[in-house]
Parts: structure tokens; sequence; C-alpha cells
């Protein structure tokens, strides 16, 4: 019984994407949502990304310096394992669980006290396409997604250098050294598909669970709690499959 659930579940979700893109809102009111959207899931996102990738990279450069006990060990690994830590994984995995939490309740949130109020319905009566509506200027901004994840990536490594050069665990030159060493520029490729494909998780999941909800205010809260949790398991699912596809061969 359970299995069905899910399965009309998945099925319905396919069946909102077609719709998204159909009878599409005209050009000039579209634009307005877009830069709005922008400016909710983009540019309010900026200050926690940062935050997080400065220190989580001078963890990360902390925790490799302090377990490279052996003195043979060269500390130009330190920035080697910081780099590859930040770029591979941190930086576009983790910041997208994070920003599943933040954008995605937000998402849920407030399409879903929409659909409370009637205000969907609202629109399906004046003729709108409500789906293409709310959820696809919010696709459009998160395009920008990935320069969100190129701004963590350079504050992770900058926040690792800091913390091993002033924490007195590598000099600069070592850990430039260690970042710039066999540096293979299709990581940085593989780190943006994930993050293309981790964005239209995040734009789409959260929607669907806020356009699809029943009940009144408390329903609302369940729900933004729902989207969280799929939306993390279908980014830790498709980080599975993604580095097996791309990396794996």
């Amino acid at each position: 019984m359970m299995l069905i659930r899910y399965l009309s579940q998945i099925g319905r979700y396919f069946l909102m994407l077609k719709e998204i893109f159909n009878k599409q809102t005209k050009w000039s009111v579209m634009r307005n949502l877009i830069f709005k959207e922008i400016d909710d899931l983009i540019i309010d996102s900026l200050g926690i990304v940062c935050f997080i990738s400065f220190f989580v990279g001078g963890v990360v450069a902390i925790q490799t310096a302090l377990n490279l006990t052996n003195p043979l060990i060269p500390k130009y690994l330190i920035g080697f394992a910081t780099r590859q830590s930040v770029i591979l994984e941190f930086a576009p995995t983790f910041i997208s669980v994070i920003m599943a939490g933040k954008m995605g309740s937000f998402i849920t949130s407030s399409i879903g006290t929409m659909r409370v109020t009637e205000q969907i319905d609202a629109l399906e009566v004046m003729g709108v396409n409500s789906l293409n509506y709310l959820v696809f200027p919010k696709i459009i901004a998160l395009l920008l997604y990935p320069f969100v994840i190129g701004i963590s990536m350079f504050l992770g490594i900058f926040g690792g250098w800091l913390a091993g050069v002033y924490g007195g665990f590598t000099t600069s030159v070592e850990f430039i050294n260690g970042a710039q060493m066999e540096f293979i520029p299709f990581h940085i490729v593989y780190a943006f598909i994930k993050t293309l494909i981790f964005a239209m998780l995040l734009a789409t999941i959260p929607s669907f669970h806020g356009y699809y909800m029943k009940g009144g205010a408390l329903e609302v809260g369940k729900a933004s709690t729902v989207s969280f949790v799929w939306t993390s398991v279908c980014i830790i699912l498709f980080n599975y499959i993604l580095t097996q596809l791309l990396l794996g061969s």
C-alpha cells in the first residue's frame, strides 16, 4: 500500500513537471516574478552560504593537519585535501542539503500558504497556469545556483588557507602548492553538473509538497518538514548516482 502511494506521488511529480512548461505566463509578468525569486532564493542565501563555507573549510584544514602525525608526510597535503573535499563534496552537496532546509522550507511554506488561503484557486479561476506562474520563476532563478556554489568553493579553500597558515599548521606556500597539485579541471565541471541537477530538485520538490498539500496552517508546517526530508534524500541519492556516472568510469 505504501509502495503504491509513493509511486503515485512520483507519477504526480512528473506530471507536475510537464504542466510547469505549459501555457506560459506573459513575459512582462514573468520577468518581475523571476527577479523576485532571485532576490528571495539566491541573494538571501549568500550570507549563510558564505559563513558556513568559510568555517567548514577551516575545520577541514585543521582536522587534516591534526591527522598528519607522521613527520614524513608533507604539509602540502593539507591544501590538497582541503581543495578536494570542498570542490568535490562539501560545496555542491553539503551546501545543497543546507539549502534544502532554507530554500525548501521557504518555497513549501509560501506555496502552501497560497493553497490554504485559496490564492492558487483564484489564479486558476482567472485562467492562469498556476504551476507555471509559481514554480517556473523558481527554476529560472535557481539557474544562478552554481554562482552560489562557486563562491562557496572559493571561501571554503580560503578559510582552509587562513586556518592552516594562521593556526601554525602549514605555510602559505605549502598550502597553495597543495591546492594546485594534480588539479583536474573536470572536477569543477562535475561539481557544477551536480549543482544544476540539485538546483532543479531544490526548486521542484518543495514546490510539489507546497502545491499539493491539503489542510490548514499546521499542515503547511508538516509539508515543509516532509519536503526538506525528501529533497535531502533525493540530493544524496542523485549525488551517489552522478558520482558513479561521472567519476566512477
